[in-house]
């Protein structure tokens, strides 16, 4: 319809009437003119990966049968892999609404607290992350980095995903593979001691 007010829209309407798509570019359309006043030409996709950031968190309205609480801020991706899963299973998924945060505070909400510690407020996080024994399972870009792994993309996919693998194995497994591993070191040392005993015979 028609505006019948002055100024520009608020984002959280927009986000709450017209959805995240309708949100998405009005952000980027309000950027690229800042831009564009300026004589600056800027491609959509590194304002949108920031856009992306801002509104990749939800609020939990109703848990459902999930494991999540009321009001609880979550990853959009983690709660719509929660509702897959319970969808498979025949039980009720979780309902939420979408958020819009700012950018320091999309910052520091990251699952990572290595990252949000490395942005701002150090001291805070790493408090709040000892007091809650957090462990940071180290998936973006950024705490890798810090860390000196490599990255989880291109070349550092492999060993990832190799990581990934052994982490989701249980004890059992473990136990069976390093048993296994011992068997087959104690057969390569006793074939060994065979062939020098052999050699010295000969």
């Amino acid at each position: 319809g028609e505006l019948i007010v002055d100024g520009p829209a608020d984002p959280q309407d927009i986000l709450r009437l017209l959805g995240i798509e309708e949100l998405s570019r009005y952000i980027v359309d309000e950027v690229q003119d800042v831009y564009r006043l300026q004589g600056v030409k800027i491609n959509d996709k590194h304002i949108e990966v920031i856009v992306r950031q801002m509104l990749r968190r939800v609020v939990v309205d109703n848990p459902g049968d999930s494991s999540y609480i009321a009001g609880e801020q979550v990853e959009r991706a983690a709660i719509l892999d929660t509702n897959d899963a319970l969808l498979a299973e025949g039980k009720v998924p979780a309902t939420y609404t979408n958020m819009l945060l700012g950018i320091t505070k999309a910052s520091l909400s990251t699952d990572s607290f290595i990252s949000a510690a490395s942005f701002q407020e150090t001291t805070r996080v790493l408090t709040e992350a000892s007091i809650m024994g957090k462990k940071d399972p180290l998936r973006g870009l950024k705490e890798n980095v810090i860390v000196g792994r490599l990255i989880p993309a291109g070349t550092g996919q492999a060993y990832h995903q190799a990581r990934k693998a052994k982490e989701a194995m249980d004890e059992s497994e473990r136990q069976a593979i390093a048993y296994a591993e011992e068997q087959e070191l104690e057969q390569a040392r006793i074939a060994l001691a065979q062939s020098e005993a052999d050699a010295a015979t000969d």
